[in-house]
């Protein structure tokens, strides 16, 4: 399987589905099936599920050869590791709102000596204790990836710092909450917003780094990608619902009069 870091370092433009209300191994599956996608990302951010569901969900990943990354909150240094350990290829830190606080989420991602994460040999990351230790740490401090939301005001005025902080693999753009912490909710073309967009895209193309949005529309997306974006999460659980009943409902509209 080719993971996020290795299709980003050749400049793919990945395509992730998130999964957050409706996390099961079916769903997961299907995605995998359609093809297309190269990943799918876990919200743990605005849902909390048990790790044995997780762990359930990067494993559903891996039979379809997509990779995965849990979003959480960079507020509990413990399930960053427990993200990780639960096969999950990366994390990505919601509502930074400063470089300290990336720096610190890197650290709890990382091994000495770039950060303080436990040692623990037990999870899927260290093939259930099969790996050495000291092979094990430096092998997922190369490969573990983490990426840094960028959705708030002060988290903006910081991304040049953010993007230049060592073991930061990507930023991505939250357009929802950047827009209401920019005082525009839900205009998302409103000047304020494309100025956050100029200066992430600048950021990330100043320190050699890649950036990832969820775009609002195909426009929107293509718009993004000009300017350096290089993942789009493009379908969520609950919008791949809602898109399959519309779908239907236009199919058998005179039935639906």
């Amino acid at each position: 399987m080719d993971t996020i870091k290795q299709r980003l370092a050749r400049g793919e433009v990945l395509k992730v589905a998130a999964a957050g209300r409706i996390v099961h191994h079916n769903l997961i599956q299907m995605v995998g099936v359609h093809g297309g996608f190269q990943a799918v990302w876990f919200d743990q951010e605005h849902m909390d599920y048990p790790t044995e569901k997780l762990e359930v969900g990067t494993l559903a990943c891996r039979s379809m050869g997509m990779d995965s990354f849990v979003r959480i909150p960079p507020t509990d240094y413990a399930i960053v590791t427990r993200a990780i350990e639960a096969g999950a290829g990366g994390v990505m830190a919601a509502q930074v709102r400063s470089a300290a606080e990336a720096e610190q989420f890197v650290k709890w991602a990382k091994f000495a000596p770039r950060g303080f994460r436990g040692l623990n040999t037990a999870g899927w990351d260290a093939r259930f204790a099969t790996i050495p230790a000291a092979r094990f740490a430096e092998q997922s401090n190369r490969e573990s990836f983490v990426a840094i939301q960028i959705e708030t005001a002060e988290a903006l005025a910081e991304c040049d710092q953010i993007a230049a902080i060592d073991g930061v693999d990507l930023l991505f753009l939250g357009p929802a909450d950047m827009s209401q912490n920019l005082g525009v909710i839900g205009e998302f073309m409103h000047p304020k917003c494309l100025a956050a967009i100029d200066s992430i895209s600048a950021a990330c193309a100043k320190h050699k780094k890649p950036w990832g949005v969820v775009p609002v529309n195909p426009e929107y997306a293509g718009m993004c990608v000009e300017k350096g974006c290089r993942m789009l999460s493009v379908a969520a659980d609950v919008r791949i619902i809602n898109a399959g009943i519309e779908s239907i409902k236009k199919a058998y509209a005179k039935f639906f009069e």
